[in-house]
């Protein structure tokens, strides 16, 4: 169907369309979920929040698992490297996601205001702290992941969970809250009404400017920081190991696709454009228009991060030369062709069914439904 080296290619967007979907899918329930505490006041309000994202977060977490399967099925030495020497911070990760799922099935069981406020903070912290590793994560792909491939294709994790946390990292990982944040709160905006929507608006707007200051400090920095090139290295339409490449150290390496092909800016303004128009369209109360145009915020924040990293899909701090990219890492010919047909024939049904479910729920979320369907609902 197509030769090797476009396959490699189209599964590199692919694995990004993934990557997207789940940032707007199931970002935006985590950003629900972190912001419920400071939304909702009282027990009903805080019903009101969990209730507009309650009929679809576990279907949302499809796009979790896809994109998980996909890096597996199509990348699985990059998917080893991460699951075995990100080992703790997986785990963390992994932590914290069992507490979204319980506290929404939990939490009203029992009408106590303790027993609900600790579900609350459960809430929380199983959505913020996903959102905010997500973007350590891609902080640390700048940076450069501690590992090396020794001749028989072992991979070695060198470094230690606390190496993570380089301030690069967390900052990158404030622009992943904030963004998931604002993608969540955009949500609400839609969903509620009264007081509770004028909240949620005061929030974004605190939201939106903390994610715009910062994401353009984490640019300002990168353009300081030493990126890399591959200089040489085999036929992409063959297969190949992380091995058969020289990769150069070059300052501001990671602006050079930018550079190259300007027209690639474009991704780096949807940000600004769509975080600020998003602000604008919630003021006017074009709440619908608004959420669509910060999902369009949160393309350009992944496909940012992609381009600047293209063709590198795990850099190596220890050994640049041992840097995983898209053309030394893919599955073989006839795995990508096989997961084509499953991507073409499969990902249609999800964006099927979740467009059904989501106009079938749609419409407000008010208290004085939670009140009525009291017994019916989280």
């Amino acid at each position: 169907m197509f030769d090797y080296m476009t396959l490699k290619v189209i599964w590199w967007v692919l694995i990004g369309v993934l990557l997207i979907g789940f940032a707007i899918m199931d970002g935006h329930d985590m950003g629900v979920g972190t912001l419920l505490p400071f939304v909702g006041k009282t027990d009903v309000e805080r019903r009101v929040v969990i209730n507009t994202i309650a009929p679809h977060w576990d279907g949302n977490q499809v796009w979790f698992i896809t994109a998980g399967g996909a890096i597996f099925a199509a990348w699985p030495f990059v998917y080893a490297i991460a699951f075995s020497g990100l080992y703790w911070a997986m785990l963390l990760l992994l932590a914290a996601l069992f507490f979204r799922p319980v506290g929404f099935e939990y939490r009203s069981k029992i009408n106590s205001p303790k027993w609900r406020n600790n579900w609350d903070w459960l809430i929380f912290v199983g959505s913020s702290v996903p959102a905010l590793l997500f973007g350590v994560a891609f902080g640390n792909l700048f940076l450069g992941v501690p590992f090396k491939i020794d001749e028989t294709m072992r991979s070695f994790y060198t470094g230690n969970f606390f190496q993570l946390l380089h301030p690069f990292a967390l900052l990158v990982g404030v622009v992943s809250l904030t963004l998931l944040m604002l993608q969540g709160g955009s949500y609400l905006a839609h969903r509620t009404e009264g007081v509770l929507q004028t909240r949620v608006k005061k929030i974004n707007q605190i939201a939106g400017a903390i994610n715009i200051v910062c994401f353009t400090v984490a640019g300002l920095w990168l353009t300081q920081m030493n990126g890399l090139s591959v200089v040489n290295m085999a036929d992409p339409n063959l297969s190949m190991n992380p091995l058969m490449k020289e990769v150069a150290v070059v300052s501001g390496g990671w602006l050079t696709n930018y550079f190259a092909h300007p027209i690639l800016w474009i991704f780096p303004a949807l940000v600004y454009v769509g975080v600020l128009l998003t602000l604008i369209l919630q003021s006017k109360h074009r709440t619908l228009t608004g959420f669509v145009v910060m999902s369009l915020a949160v393309l350009g924040t992944i496909m940012t991060a992609g381009v600047a990293l293209f063709p590198f899909v795990m850099p190596s701090s220890e050994n640049p030369a041992m840097s995983l990219t898209l053309w030394d890492v893919a599955s073989s010919k006839y795995t990508l062709n096989v997961m084509l047909w499953v991507v073409i024939i499969f990902v249609p049904l999800i964006l099927t069914y979740t467009s059904w479910a989501y106009r079938v729920m749609r419409g407000k979320v008010t208290v004085e439904y939670v009140q009525a369907n009291d017994k019916a609902l989280y």
